[in-house]
């Protein structure tokens, strides 16, 4: 009989496949190392195991321990099976850009997980980085994991994934390209694949609001650099000392939205369901294709599975909410689609500014048409009230078509987005548009900046 002993032993040896479509813009054979096959369904496993091994080993994980750790998800969730086999609690410290799903499945898996806010720095007492931390030190018969800079993190890579990939391609790889966060992968894989062969290239895969690339050329940790973005798994505002920056030959930067599509279009036209860190790897990868010839290996790193991203990445709403979505908007009625239902808030001439000031408080608008029993006579929009109010304190109880400004122009449904633009100006702050059979909807400027793509 052939079986494992537990989950951790099927850790590992997950299979290298041949992309066709996404990368057929790139000439050379390009090869995805698929972790998802991992039983945590991420490459996350293998260094959870190694860790976790090597404290016991070394006497700082004791039995009936707590295991504490910051993570985006995928380390919680390997660090999650190890404790389940070995017995010991798990505490997993999580940042609230990561998706839903992740939350759930480390919850499921036994995890108490603690969500703190990302838009706040590093050394912040409410950052993840902080609390798991403090988590670690005030906790009885804990061990704080720190994957960040804990060197069983790259060992792992160097043990395992290294020579995986060395073996797979019976020693052919010419260019490794993987998403940078911790930098464990690209460290251990790096290491022994430059050992093996130095002039292997080692390529990291960076996003916007990160300071990997700008670091790794010019030595400067830019502080500007750091804002917040949507892309999970990768880029870092810290610099982990996992990332041995003497490895890497260089980093491609890979915005949110790329990232984003990218990974819908791996499981489209490959029928693999991986997750964002891949969307930007295959996006950082097209972006470095002139560094590739004919006869090269290009192999690149999948890390997690796309059941994570659900709720984000792979749902159209979310995606349209933050222009991710490649929709042509050519009509005044694209712009509106998402909406179209809604009611149009109006208000009339002889109700009170006060009225007025609660649609836009209820509703969460700037803008307002007026109207009488001949129709669209007059306009009230936040920065008229405003200026009008802190002339005349008592403008609340005066009639609307006291302070209205001039009606909005009307447009038709098909009207060309290129002629509605032009309407917009200092002085006209939105547009209406006729749907027919007397319905109305409006088009505001945030609408029209919401379609830039």
């Amino acid at each position: 009989m052939k079986y494992a002993e537990n989950i951790l032993e099927t850790i590992g040896n997950t299979p290298l496949v041949k992309l066709n479509k996404v990368t057929k813009e790139v000439d050379a054979l390009v090869l995805a190392k698929v972790e998802t096959f991992n039983p945590g369904n991420s490459v996350k496993d293998r260094m959870a195991v190694k860790m976790i091994e090597d404290a016991e080993a070394n006497g700082l994980l004791k039995p009936g321990g707590t295991i504490i750790e910051g993570t985006s998800g995928n380390t919680g969730m390997g660090l999650a099976l190890v404790a389940i086999v070995k017995g010991y609690k798990l505490i997993c410290v999580i940042s609230d850009k990561q998706s839903k799903e992740k939350t759930d499945i480390l919850r499921a898996v036994g995890a108490k997980v603690i969500v703190c806010p990302t838009d706040v720095e590093p050394t912040d007492p409410r950052s993840y980085y902080s609390v798991s931390k403090k988590l670690g030190e005030e906790t009885p018969n804990s061990w704080y994991v720190n994957q960040y800079d804990n060197p069983s993190n790259s060992i792992a890579h160097y043990e395992q994934t290294g020579p995986e990939i060395w073996e797979q391609t019976d020693g052919k790889i010419t260019h490794f390209v993987v998403g940078v966060g911790t930098g464990g992968t690209i460290s251990g894989v790096g290491k022994y694949l430059k050992e093996k062969n130095p002039n292997i290239k080692i390529w990291g895969v960076d996003t916007y609001g990160s300071v990997f690339k700008k670091y790794h050329e010019t030595g400067i940790f830019d502080e500007n650099e750091i804002y917040s973005y949507s892309t999970e798994g990768i880029g870092e505002d810290i610099l982990p000392k996992n990332v041995d920056f003497s490895l890497i030959d260089g980093f491609t930067k890979v915005t949110d939205k790329d990232a984003a599509v990218y990974t819908r279009k791996i499981a489209l036209e490959e029928g693999i369901f991986v997750g964002n860190s891949a969307g930007s790897a295959i996006k950082g990868l097209l972006q470095l294709k002139e560094h590739f010839k004919p006869e090269d290996v290009v192999v690149v790193l999948f890390h997690d599975s796309g059941s994570r991203y659900v709720g984000k990445m792979f749902n159209d709403d979310w995606m349209r909410e933050r222009g991710f979505l490649d929709e042509d908007i050519t009509k005044a009625e694209d712009v509106i689609k998402d909406h179209i239902d809604k009611p149009l808030v109006i208000v009339r001439t002889e109700e009170l500014v006060s009225h007025a000031i609660e649609r836009m408080r209820k509703f969460k608008i700037s803008q307002i048409p007026v109207v009488d029993i001949n129709g669209f006579v007059g306009s009230i929009d936040e920065t008229n009230l405003f200026q009008s109010y802190v002339t005349d304190k008592s403008i609340a109880d005066k009639p609307i078509r006291e302070i209205m400004g001039k009606p909005y122009p009307i447009v038709m449904a098909t009207a060309a987005i290129e002629d509605v633009s032009k309407l917009f100006s200092k002085d006209n702050q939105a547009v209406l548009v006729d749907l027919g059979n007397h319905k109305f909807h409006i088009i505001t400027k945030y609408d029209m900046i919401g379609s830039i793509k």
